[in-house]
């Protein structure tokens, strides 16, 4: 198996949406988007499958020296092997790879966050210096787009710990700020034993609409000269937010089940959003 081969199938396994975003691209940008998405599922994968905590951080040292022996023309990974060619052509940068194991590490020194300033700096760890490296692999000719990028990374983020609050809870991590938990009544022991009373849809109405305020905010950066160019950020953004208007047409059912988007809605999605961009 190639290294290409390798991240593919690490993308196509994990059924996220953001392979339907990738299928618009040519093939050089669309091999280097996959590569680095096959890089934050490896590094994400250390803190969701490992249990002991030490081992975790043990890897992500790992992964740490491997990006540093990237950038040195050095890589040993698969993943790493698929991305290193494409470092230079789109000014992929060391700090912001690394950042994005800073991010993953929170997720062992943190299981809840006091405020939404430490939340957002989660976010822009995670899913905002991710934003900025797919920006500029898509490409771009104003800088404004890697402003545009980074705070639609952080949005996505945000409907994820929307999609993802029973789930996270069961593995016992509150990522609502406690600050929202406390002013909307909704105490934690709630979240992790699924037994909330209606003060819960409030706090998630409160969640949603800051969501979609930060996917207005990315939007409105977004400069009209690199639409074409960022099509994959616009459709990943047309099916989270769809995902959003399921979220709440059930009534915030997160607590108890997983709500998600039929690969062929995706799709469709995908191609109604890439027609209009």
């Amino acid at each position: 198996m190639t290294p290409d081969q390798y991240c593919a199938q690490k993308a196509a396994q994990s059924g996220s949406s953001f392979y339907y975003s990738f299928l618009f691209l040519p093939l050089k940008r669309r091999r280097a988007i996959t590569a680095l998405y096959a890089y934050c599922r490896e590094v994400d994968d250390v803190v969701d499958e490992i249990s002991d905590p030490q081992l975790a951080r043990t890897k992500l040292a790992w992964w740490r020296n491997e990006v540093a022996s990237t950038f040195a023309g050095n890589p040993s990974h698969p993943v790493t092997r698929a991305l290193q060619p494409f470092l230079d052509i789109y000014d992929l940068r060391e700090s912001h790879l690394q950042a994005v194991i800073d991010g993953m590490a929170m997720d062992l020194d943190h299981s809840r966050y006091l405020d939404f300033a430490e939340l957002e700096r989660y976010c822009h760890r995670v899913a905002g210096v991710v934003g900025i490296l797919s920006a500029n692999i898509f490409g771009h000719a104003h800088d404004a787009t890697l402003d545009y990028a980074r705070d639609l990374g952080v949005a996505f983020q945000l409907t994820n710990i929307i999609r993802d609050v029973g789930e996270d809870a069961r593995r016992g991590r509150i990522y609502l700020p406690q600050e929202e938990l406390t002013r909307f009544r909704v105490p934690p022991s709630g979240l992790l034993q699924r037994d909330v009373g209606p003060a819960f849809a409030e706090l998630m109405r409160f969640e949603v609409a800051r969501a979609r305020q930060w996917y207005e905010r990315a939007l409105s950066k977004l400069p009209a000269a690199d639409r074409q160019a960022q099509r994959p950020g616009l459709i990943m953004a047309a099916i989270y937010r769809t995902l959003l208007d399921e979220i709440e047409r059930s009534d915030f059912a997160v607590l108890n089940q997983r709500i998600t988007l039929t690969p062929l809605r995706k799709f469709w999605i995908a191609w109604k959003t890439a027609r209009a961009a």
